[in-house]
């Protein structure tokens, strides 16, 4: 059986819109980055600026639609719609996951600002490169995700603790993991916590909250990144009339290189 081609960030977009790719995007487009999104009323957008604003590590922004309405963000991707070109969204109403769909056309209003936050799957290739197994890739499913206690700064309406993605790897790939990704702090930068889940308030490594649980193998610690589905939670607590994100893992794969995000 021949591999899958591997496709650009335009290539994959096109075909995500047109639902021939409906898959998690772990592992696609490799060499590009991903991002989280989320989509809301104008009215709120300020407010959720700040909250980016005060918590970079789970929400390190990487770009928002210039006006209010857009459907496009040139600064991250050509021919982008923002409406069609991500595998799957979750559409929140009064603060409830109503809804997972492959294109949010229906619910568009002409008052959405969309936000691009960045994802931890742009570090992955660097410690990739670098000879650290990352597991979720390895075994060909969605990264886990877990609810935490750490609390993020509030901002206006949003308010709600960090969500983190979690790899297990050898304590010496952990110390390297922390110095390759403290080079990206767009998407996420080093690790926040390593070793006990049970310190940051995760009772069952192996029931993540969101994504796919991975293998643990003896002599393993698990490693935890801030994650961008963060935002999630926090919109939750707002309980906005509507706000829109990516589900988990079925992410926004842009044109920026990887590369571009490196501090050095």
């Amino acid at each position: 059986m021949s591999a899958s081609p591997i496709l650009s960030p335009l290539q994959l977009r096109q075909q995500i819109r047109l639902n021939q790719f409906t898959a998690h995007t772990s592992g696609q487009a490799p060499g590009f980055v991903q991002a989280n999104l989320a989509i809301m009323p104008k009215q709120y957008a300020a407010d959720f600026l700040q909250f980016c604003h005060f918590n970079p590590k789970p929400c390190p922004l990487l770009a928002m639609s210039a006006t209010a309405g857009a459907v496009d963000m040139p600064q991250l991707a050509a021919n982008l719609d923002i409406r069609t070109d991500i595998p799957k969204y979750r559409v929140f109403k009064q603060g409830q996951l109503t809804e997972e769909v492959s294109d949010i056309t229906p619910f568009w209003q002409d008052d959405f600002v969309s936000f691009a936050i960045g994802c931890s799957f742009s570090f992955e290739e660097a410690l990739i490169a670098d000879g650290i197994e990352i597991r979720n890739i390895t075994e060909q499913v969605n990264v886990p995700m877990y609810k935490t206690n750490i609390a993020c700064q509030p901002a206006g309406v949003f308010s709600g603790n960090m969500v983190v993605s979690m790899r297990p790897m050898k304590p010496a790939d952990a110390i390297r993991a922390i110095q390759i990704c403290s080079r990206f702090p767009q998407v996420h930068g080093a690790p926040v916590h390593f070793a006990d889940p049970a310190a940051i308030g995760i009772t069952d490594i192996n029931k993540p909250d969101f994504g796919d649980a991975v293998s643990i193998k003896a002599g393993e610690v698990p490693v935890f990144w801030a994650c961008g589905v963060t935002p999630q939670v926090a919109i939750a607590n707002a309980k906005l009339a509507i706000c829109i994100t990516h589900s988990p893992g079925y992410m926004l794969v842009t044109d920026l290189a990887n590369s571009k995000l490196s501090l050095l």
